[in-house]
């Protein structure tokens, strides 16, 4: 059977390719497909040599998270499995980040579960409050996740370390404590997603842009229990924090996980942000030129313009130019999606010498403790509290309606989290819009969704 391609058009700027068979039947033997970066990086950690979409496998892993939320449970279900010891107290990460600073007794209880487990075990990599930040935008900067690991958390926005070259995914709690007491878990190889891309993106776009522009492609099924696999020449004129984003809503469109083919600025950023903590080894896994891809989509990054999602899915997008004349009440700029300094930086450079919209409420919230004091140090700060903004500690606080900026019924917000379902941040009858922060600074001066440029 020969390979059957049928080419489309699917959106300005994108091209979608069908691959249906990528292997040669001839009467003496059949080739095997080759595999993708993520199918070699799961059979590194299974000891075998080749691994198939479907096949069932058990990893050894690099990393275990979990947080304040998810922690506490696994924490229990480790005490049932009778265990004492974790399988390795430098591997397993524990961030309170969700509701931290605490927002109630319910949360302080929880918060220190983790802190008193933690202390049990010893845990190398326990981040309090001050030490702490979101923990996706934290551990890539402690340099405890890096490429080729394997890596689990009870979070389900932990695909966002892909962005480094590393296979990593979320699970729930059972299998957190299983993995931190076993050191393994198992995984269905997913098969894949090729996203190449091209071009360099316009002014005010951004990995956020391009993410919710391929989210609104193929919608937030489109890539259910996949890998997507972002490669081609436009990763150039992508930085490390664009593709930190993109990893991070790799979820949203239903996969396992996104990964992003390493490259020099990789490489850089893993020698820039070196682990106190434990020596981490860097393994590079390219996808063989023979690998099997279930579609490949070309996006070219010059047509994409700065994209909003609607409510109530993150599939429902419109560029700026067609969203209409929104008007909201409330503006976030952070979280593990766009809470890292070249989104604070976007924000300072639309907000200097501009002030909020009256009415509205613009709540900006770095990612770590680092990325706070690099915006003290760079004037940021200075820059959001003079045009009426509130700077917050670390933490995920309004993405899931926690605290820091909950939504009342009938209110609406532009925020640079990543999911607007109902009742995402608040009030089932508040809503969510979806944007980069360039459109969220813009917004929370203009009063309404509006685009960057027009300011």
């Amino acid at each position: 059977m020969g390979v059957a391609r049928t080419t489309t058009g699917t959106a300005k700027g994108t091209t979608k390719k069908t691959t249906k068979g990528t292997t040669k039947e001839t009467t003496k033997k059949t080739t095997k497909p080759g595999m993708t970066m993520t199918q070699k990086i799961l059979a590194a950690h299974a000891g075998l040599d080749y691994v198939k979409p479907g096949q069932f496998i058990e990893a050894n892993l690099d990393i275990v998270l979990a947080n304040d939320i998810t922690g506490p449970p696994a924490i229990r279900e480790f005490a049932k499995m009778g265990r004492r010891k974790v399988f390795d107290k430098t591997k397993i990460v524990l961030v309170p980040d969700h509701f931290t600073p605490n927002k109630d007794i319910k949360a302080a209880e929880q918060a220190k579960v983790l802190r008193e487990f933690a202390k049990e075990q010893k845990i190398v990599n326990y981040f309090e409050v001050g030490a702490m930040g979101i923990e996706h935008a934290l551990l890539p900067e402690q340099g405890l996740t890096v490429a080729g690991d394997c890596i689990i958390g009870a979070d389900s926005h932990t695909c966002t370390y892909g962005a480094l070259g590393a296979f990593s995914t979320g699970i729930g709690s059972t299998d957190m404590a299983a993995g931190m007491a076993t050191g393994k878990a198992w995984f269905k190889v997913p098969s894949a997603i090729k996203f190449e891309l091209t071009g360099r993106p316009g002014k005010w776009v951004g990995g956020k842009d391009v993410i919710l522009h391929i989210i609104g492609l193929i919608g937030v099924d489109g890539a259910l229990y996949k890998s997507m696999e972002f490669v081609g020449d436009g990763l150039a004129n992508l930085s490390m924090d664009d593709r930190f984003t993109m990893a991070n809503m790799a979820i949203e469109a239903g996969a396992k996980n996104g990964i992003f083919a390493v490259d020099e600025k990789t490489r850089a950023y893993m020698r820039a942000h070196k682990s106190k903590t434990t020596t981490k080894q860097i393994k590079v896994y390219a996808a063989d030129r023979n690998a099997a891809y279930d579609e490949v989509y070309v996006i070219d990054l010059s047509k994409i313009r700065p994209t909003v999602s609607f409510p109530h899915l993150p599939d429902n997008t419109k560029p700026i130019d067609k969203v209409g004349r929104v008007k909201i009440d409330q503006a976030v700029i952070g979280s593990c999606t766009n809470g890292r300094l070249e989104d604070m930086e976007i924000a300072a450079k639309i907000l200097k010498g501009r002030k909020i919209a009256d009415g509205v409420r613009c709540i900006i919230i770095p990612g770590t403790q680092q990325v706070y004091l690099d915006c003290v140090k760079l004037g940021y700060a200075e820059i959001f509290i003079k045009a009426g903004a509130v700077f917050s500690t670390p933490t995920c606080g309004p993405c899931l309606g926690g605290h820091m900026g909950v939504l009342a019924a009938g209110e609406k917000a532009v925020s640079t989290t990543n999911r607007n379902f109902v009742g995402r941040m608040g009030h089932v009858d508040s809503e969510v819009y979806l944007a980069g922060p360039a459109v969220a600074a813009a917004s929370a001066v203009a009063g309404l969704l509006i685009d960057p440029a027009k300011l």
